[in-house]
């Protein structure tokens, strides 16, 4: 396994243990920044510019300064420089409020290799459980204060709520909403098709993070034969629905293989969906 690199504008790639953050950085003590993870594919980020431009769009929600883009990108191909590229990279690129005290933003990015759990994922699909979420479908965005739909290093909730599909045995969790409907995982989206509709959750009508691969999937649907859509499901639909995947950068698409403990038939469109986006389905 390839170890994972650091780097820092103005340090470049730093060695393994060097410091790059402070004790009282933001981030760290708050939660208070934002992070984007790329799929490293020959060496290249996938996707970058789409996931430069959600970074930005968050940034502005929450009211944090970024680097120009040019800088990031130098920061990227910074620390992706010299990747064996038959490796499959996780490329994080993670922006901070910084110190306590009015201190600069935290800028750093690492690269390591995709986890096997990941790659495994996309072979034989997830099991997975809905779980409360505690907020109507269309309520966030409506809130003023509440940044919605942005990528924040305040996972807390992610975690507590892969802790409990660990307690649960399961791989992971549909998030539901107070008045019935399903939104999102805590670290992916959720696509299924219908006949030959491919759908997803509205992420502006309800707040769930706009997913950069869900979103270009459904923008490639009909090199499929599949017609696009946004719908909100409930979970009663998506028992009926022909199958259903859960999307984020380094799965790419995972098949839901049982929804509540109800197994789901293997679907014969997840390696054609998995080739389109690029995923080699081995």
């Amino acid at each position: 396994m390839a170890a994972t690199r650091v780097a820092v504008p103005g340090r470049g790639v730093v060695p393994a243990g060097a410091a790059v953050l402070r004790g009282d950085d933001r981030g760290v003590l708050h939660g208070d920044g934002l992070f984007e993870t790329m799929h490293l594919r020959g060496g290249e980020p996938w996707l970058r510019d789409a996931h430069l431009a959600r970074l930005r769009a968050g940034a502005a929600a929450i009211g944090l300064a970024l680097p120009a883009t040019g800088v990031l990108v130098e920061l990227l191909d910074t620390v992706r420089a010299g990747w064996p590229p038959e490796v499959e990279g996780a490329l994080r690129l993670v922006c901070t409020r910084g110190p306590e005290g009015g201190g600069p933003p935290t800028v750093y990015a690492t690269l390591g290799e995709v986890p096997a759990a990941a790659r495994r994922a996309r072979r034989k699909g997830v099991t997975v459980a809905t779980l409360p979420l505690g907020v109507a479908a269309r309520s966030r965005p409506g809130l003023g204060w509440l940044p919605a739909g942005v990528k924040s290093t305040s996972y807390a909730l992610s975690t507590a709520a892969r802790r409990w599909a660990e307690r649960a045995g399961v791989d992971d969790v549909l998030w539901v909403s107070t008045d019935g409907y399903v939104l999102e995982a805590p670290t992916a989206n959720v696509v299924w098709l219908t006949g030959t509709t491919l759908c997803t959750v509205p992420a502006t009508e309800t707040g769930v993070l706009p997913g950069v691969t869900a979103r270009w999937l459904l923008d490639h649907a009909g090199d499929l034969g599949f017609t696009p859509a946004e719908r909100l499901p409930t979970p009663a639909d998506l028992h009926e629905v022909d199958a259903i995947w859960l999307t984020s950068s380094l799965r790419g698409l995972a098949e839901v293989r049982s929804l509540d403990q109800i197994p789901r038939p293997r679907s014969p469109h997840s390696a054609p969906l998995l080739t389109l986006l690029g995923f080699e389905t081995r």
